[in-house]
């Protein structure tokens, strides 16, 4: 019999760590507050903790703001062109392709007629993952085409912008729809028809200095950028400091550019009220005056 014995000893198999799937949770830009994801996209895309405004895809909005199975695109298959060779080497048509494959769209901004509630209404909306949501030809003439439809047809028009600017791949041709876009929709206002802008964060430059500040509604979501140039240029440019909140929806209401800010869970009931406090100027065209 052996004096010492091999002691025996249990191989103890570590618990596996559990993979957590990449991009279930998100850190808000607005409270740093960890998020879960889907609660994001089942609260509009609003941080559930402080409010902060992330934002949304076309087919989101789209949800969103108008009766299922209501909405018919129009001029769905407009697409850019590189008519000014761009720096000669197909940069421009690159960029294109990339943003179409990553966003699905043909360009920053879809366009079409639905319904809200019930009611008709010519409806647009831009998308910032496309370059920036920037405003080149196409996107120029499907808003211009869009309030013709919406003139012929005796629409309300709703257009929810967000925008880095003009399109500088197209150089003059891109600044020319600032011009095209603004006569139509002096002939929609002169029919006595109603047009509604939603603007979102951001919403600059040359679109913002066009279709987007001639609605005869100006709504806007809590914190979006609105203003031609950004702060830095502005402040670089005339040396001064300025003021908190500057370019804020919120400062800019204060100030009297637009006329409302409002949280997006209470968007589509709002606008749906709106539109049926415009609905008389819809049933017959407006009368010229005597001369």
């Amino acid at each position: 019999m052996a004096l010492f014995k091999k002691a025996n000893y249990t191989i103890v198999t570590p618990p596996q760590k559990k993979e957590i799937p990449i991009g279930l949770w998100i850190k808000c830009k607005g409270c740093s507050q960890v998020i879960y994801r889907t609660k994001l996209e089942e609260n509009l895309q609003v941080c559930p903790q402080c409010g902060f405004h992330y934002p949304m895809t076309i087919d989101e909005r789209l949800a969103q703001l108008v009766d299922k199975d209501s909405f018919q695109e129009v001029d769905a298959d407009l697409t850019s062109i590189d008519s000014l060779n761009f720096a000669g080497t197909g940069v421009y048509p690159e960029k294109l392709a990339k943003d179409q494959k990553k966003t699905g769209l043909k360009d920053a901004i879809v366009c079409g007629a639905g319904k809200l509630d019930g009611s008709d209404l010519a409806l647009g909306i831009m998308d910032f993952r496309f370059m920036g949501a920037s405003m080149g030809s196409v996107v120029g003439e499907k808003v211009t085409r869009l309030t013709e439809l919406a003139t012929a047809k005796r629409l309300p028009l709703v257009i929810v912008t967000a925008s880095g600017g003009a399109r500088m791949y197209e150089g003059m041709l891109s600044l020319m729809q600032m011009a095209k876009t603004s006569g139509a929709l002096a002939r929609h206002h002169n029919a006595g028809l109603p047009y509604i802008v939603i603007m979102t964060h951001p919403t600059t430059a040359g679109v913002m200095a066009s279709y987007a500040t001639l609605g005869d509604l100006l709504l806007a979501e809590p914190g979006a950028l609105i203003g031609f140039a950004g702060p830095r240029v502005i402040k670089q440019t005339t040396q001064s400091e300025l003021p908190p909140g500057f370019q804020t929806a919120e400062f800019l209401v204060e100030h009297g550019l637009i006329d409302r800010i409002i949280h997006r869970a209470e968007l589509r009931r709002e606008l749906a009220l709106f539109l049926g406090y415009f609905a008389g100027s819809l049933k017959a065209p407006r009368k010229a005056k005597a001369s």
